[in-house]
């Protein structure tokens, strides 16, 4: 028996060894064919893409070439223009530049009849100009000052509406304070809402070192405001014989190109710290001496100069006192020279229109 169960066994275990590597050849066979159906499927999946991308590169194509075939393939200036609208911009544009040369061959001086003037007293060619815009100096802290001119030579209320309607206007001129807004400002804003009588420079700030450009900013914004045939600067020191300023801007009505005031010359000073210290003292040459120029106690120019000034005020230069900063600038023009001595305020001759306060 012993003998017959040891048979049995090793047949059994004869026949287990082949079924386990029959098993396993089995299951190696079915990887590959595993590996290329799933290839097939990617395959079929990026052909698909493909082909579903040519056909929406086709579609889309078509579209561009039917919406592009209405339209120019290059548009000109001129198309854009008129598409936009702006062909009649594009014209004035165009008219303006041509006007601009043309003042600019003229030198912004003559002929400038057509040229409006701004705010208060500017208006059409058909009405007549002012015959003067009166700038006085002020500060913040010049009030009893403006309180004495009130009640001397210069109009108050209505009386400086009735000049105005006669052809002269006059105004306080002054900046604005370093700290905007302040009680310096409101003051002023206060006091003009009393008086009307300012002329409030907003971009220039009052203060002593600030002077020379103040002038720049007078003449710019008065010519903006009124158009006159004059425009006078006069210090907050001097009082006028308004009587005879008039009369003699009267007897020049229609000029063109003057520079008026009290003509003088004198020495540079180099040496700082020393009143009237001139920073550019080197551009007068070797003998230090000032040109020609009108007292900054009062001077005048005609239309057409406070005009240029205003156009080109950015590129002019100012020297440390705006009595020579505008000699300067008027050296360079055609402009011609008054030397008046009624406009000397500090001289003995009884006819002079102005004089020290």
């Amino acid at each position: 028996m012993e003998t017959l169960a040891s048979a049995m066994r090793r047949e059994n275990r004869r026949f287990k060894a082949p079924s386990s590597s029959s098993s396993s050849a089995l299951n190696s066979g079915r990887v590959p064919l595993v590996m290329a159906f799933l290839s097939c499927l990617a395959w079929l999946y990026v052909a698909g893409r493909l082909w579903q991308d040519a056909q929406t590169r086709m579609i889309l194509s078509g579209l561009i070439e039917k919406s592009s075939g209405n339209l120019p393939k290059v548009l000109s200036v001129e198309d854009k223009l008129r598409n936009l609208g702006c062909v009649g911009i594009g014209r004035k544009i165009a008219e303006a530049e041509m006007d601009i040369t043309k003042a600019k061959s003229e030198g912004y001086l003559w002929g400038n009849g057509t040229a409006g003037g701004g705010g208060g007293g500017g208006g059409s060619s058909d009405k007549k100009k002012l015959l003067a815009v009166i700038g006085v100096y002020t500060g913040f802290g010049s009030r009893l000052k403006r309180n004495t001119f009130r009640g001397s030579w210069m109009p108050k209320g209505d009386a400086l509406k009735k000049l105005e309607e006669k052809g002269v206007v006059i105004r306080f001129i002054v900046g604005r304070s370093a700290n905007r807004g302040d009680s310096l400002d409101r003051n002023i804003d206060d006091e003009n809402r009393r008086t009307k009588d300012f002329l409030i420079l907003e971009s220039h700030e009052e203060a002593a070192e600030e002077l020379p450009s103040k002038v720049k900013f007078f003449f710019s914004a008065a010519i903006e405001a009124w158009d006159a045939e004059f425009y006078v600067k006069v210090d907050d020191n001097i009082n006028l014989d308004l009587a005879g300023l008039i009369e003699m801007l009267e007897g020049r009505r229609g000029s063109q190109g003057l520079y008026m005031g009290c003509m003088k010359s004198g020495g540079v000073v180099s040496e700082e710290g020393q009143q009237w210290y001139e920073p550019e003292w080197w551009k007068f040459g070797d003998s230090k001496t000032y040109f020609r120029h009108a007292s900054g106690a009062l001077f005048i120019l005609s239309n057409n100069l406070a005009r240029y000034i205003n156009i080109n005020s950015a590129s002019l230069q100012s020297y440390a006192h705006d009595d020579i900063s505008v000699g300067s600038w008027m050296m360079g023009l055609n402009a011609t020279y008054v030397d008046d001595d009624r406009l000397c305020c500090g001289s003995s001759r009884q006819e002079k229109v102005c004089s020290h306060a």
